[in-house]
């Protein structure tokens, strides 16, 4: 594959610049919303804390960031009234993240929002062609994951 003038050829580059676009529409719909003072960041939070809670490496594990960028996170969300951690019953030095009301507010609206771009997505490159990208990010995905960490 040639390089065009004006977009590069690296995947890695494509998929940021990619994400980039995604999250900045998102950014843009949780802000007309009220929730501005929110960032590409915090999204990792609000995708991954199922109803009954959740410990931060967990969370970190299934982000596949670094436990301390999601325990950055989790502090920054918990101050601004999002989420907030009880002790984890089944582990005593634990401490599980639940999404409060006003976190529980994030998901549908980001959800919206990112629908609403894969629909203009799905209408500049085609149905199918999305779907097949879909399938082969995910197929690349479980890959790796099943390779383990490196």
């Amino acid at each position: 594959m040639s390089e065009s003038p004006d977009l590069p050829s690296s995947i890695g580059v494509l998929l940021r610049l990619l994400n980039q676009n995604f999250s900045m529409h998102v950014g843009q719909a949780l802000a007309e919303a009220g929730f501005g003072d929110l960032g590409q960041m915090h999204s990792n939070v609000f995708t991954f804390v199922p109803e009954e809670g959740i410990q931060v490496s967990e969370l970190a594990t299934l982000a596949r960031v670094r436990k301390q960028t999601m325990a950055q996170a989790v502090e920054e969300l918990e101050k601004r009234g999002y989420i907030e951690r009880h002790p984890d019953p089944s582990d005593k030095r634990g401490r599980l993240v639940f999404l409060t009301e006003k976190g529980k507010q994030v998901r549908p609206t980001a959800m919206q929002a990112g629908e609403k771009v894969e629909a203009h997505w799905s209408e500049l490159l085609g149905e199918k062609e999305l779907e097949d990208l879909r399938r082969l990010l995910q197929t690349l995905l479980r890959k790796l994951s099943e390779e383990g960490p490196a």
